[in-house]
Parts: C-alpha cells; sequence; structure tokens
C-alpha cells in the first residue's frame, strides 16, 4: 500500500508535534518523495484489518487565504518550465471536453485574478455539494453536467477550466477544519482546493467554499486527485472506517 497522510513540506516550520504513521499492527514503513515533492509513506499490510492513524499539533498564523487582485495572467510563452504540466488535461480534468464551454464563458473576464475568481463562481454556482453525491470516477466533465459533487468535483471543475484558459492549476489536498466559521454538523473529510498560477506566484482557491478560509493545511498537491490519493492499495481492500479531525486548541 501507498498512503499520502503527511502534512506537506511547506507547513514543517510549523508542526509542533510531528504526524507519525502509525500502523497496527506494526509494519516496516518507508518514505519517499514523488515527483511533486508529497511525503509518501509505502509499506505491505498482511491480511485481515490494518489501522492507519496519524496525529499531529500544527501552528497557523489565523491569517485568510492570501489574494491579490492585482495578479496578472503570463502568457504561456514566459511561465516557469515547472508551470507546464498543469496546463495539460489529466485523468479527471478533460481539457479537451470543457475547451470549448471554458472559452464561450470566460474569454471575456479580465485575465489574472478576476478570471480565475469567475471560474470559481461558475463551479461554485454549478455544482450542489453533497456527501451522498460522491463519486470516485467523476470527472471534471462529468461534474459539469451532473451538477453535483463533492469538494474533489468543484476543485477538479476550476482546474480544468483554468487550464483551458491556459492558466496553470494544481489539485491539493489537505485539512480544513470549521475553525473561524459554524462547525458542520457533518462528519469532517479531508478536503480539496486548487492553485493557479498568476502574478509569478501560486495562489489558493476554493470553488466549494468560495472564500478566504484560516487554518488550511495542506498534505499534497498534484495534477488531481489521482496523483495525491489518500491510500492507494495493489491488492483487495475494503474501508471499514474513515475519521478525520482538526481541532482548535489553546496556546
Amino acid at each position: 500500500m501507498l498512503a499520502m497522510l503527511n502534512i506537506h513540506y511547506s507547513r514543517a516550520s510549523h508542526i509542533l508535534v510531528p504526524d507519525y504513521l502509525i500502523t497496527t499492527p506494526a509494519v516496516a514503513v518507508t518514505q519517499y518523495r514523488d515527483s511533486f515533492g508529497n511525503w509518501c509513506s509505502r509499506f505491505t499490510a498482511p491480511a485481515g484489518t490494518t489501522t492507519l492513524f496519524t496525529d499531529a499539533m500544527v501552528f497557523d498564523p489565523g491569517t485568510p487565504d492570501f489574494y491579490d487582485y492585482n495578479a496578472i495572467q503570463h502568457d504561456v510563452s514566459d511561465l516557469p518550465d515547472e508551470c507546464l504540466q498543469f496546463l495539460l488535461g489529466s485523468r479527471y480534468c478533460e481539457t479537451d471536453k470543457l475547451m470549448n464551454l471554458a472559452w464561450s464563458w470566460f474569454a471575456n473576464t479580465q485575465p489574472g485574478w478576476a478570471r480565475v475568481q469567475a471560474i470559481c463562481d461558475y463551479a461554485h454556482n454549478q455544482i450542489t455539494f453533497g456527501y451522498n453525491y460522491a463519486r470516485n470516477t467523476r470527472t471534471a466533465f462529468e461534474a459539469n453536467e451532473e451538477r453535483v459533487g463533492v469538494c474533489r468535483d468543484f476543485a477538479h471543475l476550476a482546474v480544468t477550466l483554468c487550464r483551458c484558459m491556459n492558466i496553470p492549476a494544481r489539485y491539493c489536498t489537505g485539512y480544513l477544519g470549521d475553525i473561524g466559521v459554524p462547525r458542520d454538523p457533518a462528519p469532517m473529510d479531508f478536503s480539496a482546493w486548487f492553485e493557479a498560477y498568476i502574478g509569478g506566484h501560486w495562489y489558493t482557491f476554493d470553488a466549494r467554499h468560495n472564500t478566504p478560509r484560516i487554518a488550511r493545511i495542506l498534505i499534497a498537491r498534484g495534477r488531481d486527485a489521482s496523483d495525491i490519493a489518500i491510500t492507494t492499495h495493489f491488492g483487495p481492500s475494503t474501508l471499514e472506517r474513515f475519521r478525520v479531525w482538526t481541532d482548535e486548541v489553546s496556546a
């Protein structure tokens, strides 16, 4: 099995209590960085029930996602080499199927921040959120057609539309608890959002919530959800129980 459950290295200096991966029964775990810089764990799970557990304490400054309304859109010829892969279609982000829709909706928007925000607004209004709508095979095109989904579907649709408009966009997963907002009574899950490269920087956008949030803790980045699955197994397995938590604690 492969597991991607550790906090991203970009937050390493904020980790007060490390998030070691613990398995029950105990097995040998080796770790490596993938091609996107994410920290991955690799192990052989024995027959029977295996439990994965990790817990951490992380400092967060309490500031919302940074924004810059003046961030420009770069010409493709001016983009850094490492951004180019995030312009291409991928498993869940079919740029070929959404290209015409993207240009019909967003060609007349102001390039840069305003265009990405317009894409977020579209995805936010196009999809109705509900955990009962979750389907791990749904693509961006299907989410746009079905108009239902979970946070990964909002992110996939926005990422795809950005790429169609020649804006590099990458999919993100991590923790986003109900800190600084009214608590959601539904059980927590890992959250998905995305980052767009404009104005010489990668900026965080969240098409599901469509508003800056605090205490967003990144785990991994990739082209889409297929690159940063929480677990990947190479044999039959059944997920019996799943629990995620993010709680604010006093200093």
